[in-house]
């Protein structure tokens, strides 16, 4: 084993190295060893493949927090700030550094009515961009919003937020990503009319192309949904 090891530069894990002396005792017509003693042996003797480290476990999130999937695609809505779906998305910039963005869109005029750009997929990148959109609303207002069961969405802090605000929290089925299809249809438009045009080197490019656009789609991206108006166009004559 620790010849082997040695010979491929630590690139091998204990499958296969497992399989790689198991080759050669074939071979020789000797039975094959296995995996499980390879692995005891190898931790015994601290030899882990130098790549293909197992991912970080996160916590999973609490089934306490855990909403029905009341939207149920139902996404047309008669009036403002009565349905939002919210996500994050990543992006890269650079040398595979990354980004990420969250958004609220609002399903009667299709406008991104807050977004945040971080370093980090976070709790507080969610919450920086739920509060400013909470505290544009109306005493009446409370909407209902979408979204995924990433841990943000099921943490205690963003369901005391939605509670403040009266506001009904609705989630995506786990593998049923339409069910917050409005939304992804934004990632996807932005990434399309923006982001895979070109390369962004640093982040202040990214950030400064993502703001841009996102201005263009509110105020000038003219929607054939929406009677050839942009969305705050839409919103205005509603209001």
């Amino acid at each position: 084993i620790q010849s082997l090891y040695a010979k491929v530069d630590g690139i091998y894990g204990y499958r296969r190295i497992t399989l790689t002396i198991n080759r050669n005792r074939l071979k020789a017509n000797l039975p094959k060893i296995n995996k499980k003693r390879i692995y005891r042996l190898m931790d015994y003797c601290e030899l882990k493949s130098v790549i293909r480290r197992k991912r970080k476990q996160y916590p999973r999130p609490s089934t306490e927090n855990i909403a029905e999937n009341l939207m149920n695609r139902q996404f047309r809505s008669e009036k403002p700030n009565e349905k939002w779906c919210t996500d994050v998305t990543e992006f890269k910039y650079g040398n595979g550094q990354k980004a990420y963005l969250s958004a609220i869109i609002d399903l009667y005029d299709h406008s991104i009515v807050s977004y945040v750009l971080g370093h980090s997929n976070n709790n507080l990148l969610v919450f920086n961009t739920m509060i400013p959109a909470i505290q544009k609303l109306q005493k009446d207002e409370q909407p209902m919003i979408q979204s995924d069961r990433g841990i943000q969405y099921t943490s205690n802090g963003f369901k005391h937020l939605i509670s403040q605000a009266n506001m009904t929290h609705s989630m995506s089925r786990i593998g049923h990503c339409i069910d917050n299809g409005p939304i992804e249809a934004f990632w996807g438009t932005l990434k399309s009319e923006k982001y895979y045009l070109k390369k962004f080197e640093t982040y202040k490019k990214l950030e400064e192309a993502i703001q841009t656009y996102i201005y263009f789609y509110n105020h000038e991206r003219y929607q054939e949904g929406l009677n050839g108006l942009s969305p705050l166009e839409y919103r205005c004559q509603a209001a």
